[in-house]
């Protein structure tokens, strides 16, 4: 499903900051059309990224951060003996069902970033050698963060998909719209 972000909803910080992170979920999304299952497990290039896991990942992530910024444990816990299973779809774990996921995920990022006070407010982080020094980030920063996030995966994305079959973002986007590209 593609979720747009009204142009009404968008003129003000939160609207601009949650339209960001849409955008670059687009891309993941895209990079997903017309791939099969086992396209989506495979891992064409020199990484070990996967279309799947990418798309795994960035649900995980996203769910992560609003779990801490709402001071709550993030719904799967990770550490290093599971870590790798961030990156890759399991047992039963589908395109689908993590799409499905990252769809409910969304909802619940933005209701959150529209029902808090301030983005000025901050929480505290666990003292991870991976997390800001300072202890404490901004919820605008976890905006920005999370566009930062997904747009890094949304490239890898890109490149995974280019080399499963040839097709570009800008074929996938032309496709998404119901048009050709070239």
């Amino acid at each position: 499903m593609v979720r747009h972000v009204p142009a009404e909803a968008q003129g003000d910080e939160r609207g601009a900051l949650l339209a960001f992170i849409e955008e670059q979920r687009g891309g993941i999304r895209r990079a997903l059309l017309g791939v099969t299952e086992e396209q989506a497990r495979s891992r064409p290039s020199a990484s070990e990224l996967s279309l799947g896991g990418l798309l795994k990942h960035v649900a995980e992530v996203e769910q992560s951060w609003i779990a801490r910024a709402r001071q709550e444990p993030p719904a799967v816990k990770r550490d290093e003996s599971n870590w790798h299973e961030s990156f890759q779809l399991v047992g039963e774990e589908t395109v689908a069902s993590q799409l499905a996921y990252w769809e409910q995920v969304a909802a619940e990022t933005e209701k959150f970033i529209r029902s808090v006070p301030s983005l000025d407010d901050t929480f505290p982080l666990p003292p991870d050698p991976w997390f800001p020094p300072e202890g404490r980030v901004s919820l605008r920063w976890l905006c920005l963060h999370l566009i930062r996030e997904t747009a890094r995966h949304a490239g890898h994305a890109d490149i995974i998909r280019e080399s499963l079959d040839g097709r570009t973002a800008f074929e996938l986007v032309a496709q998404e719209q119901g048009g050709s590209w070239g």
